[in-house]
């Protein structure tokens, strides 16, 4: 299946979660939020969530500093 990450097409296998596709992009110990079709998924719910075909998904990472 055929998703957007950021703007940018990433192919994930069907069935895919959050999490598959976190480590996909070498990102499962990162802090980060993800909005999944313009809403907010929590972090206790990326295991869970599913991804579909053409799903636009939005990944902010936390950057510390002053």
């Amino acid at each position: 299946m055929q998703i957007f990450v950021n703007g940018d097409s990433v192919e994930l296998k069907e069935g895919a979660t959050l999490i598959d596709l976190l480590e996909h992009l070498s990102l499962q110990d990162a802090k980060v939020a993800i909005e999944r079709n313009q809403s907010i998924v929590p972090r206790s719910q990326h295991a869970q969530q599913g991804l579909a075909d053409q799903d636009q998904i939005e990944i902010v990472h936390a950057i510390g500093g002053g």
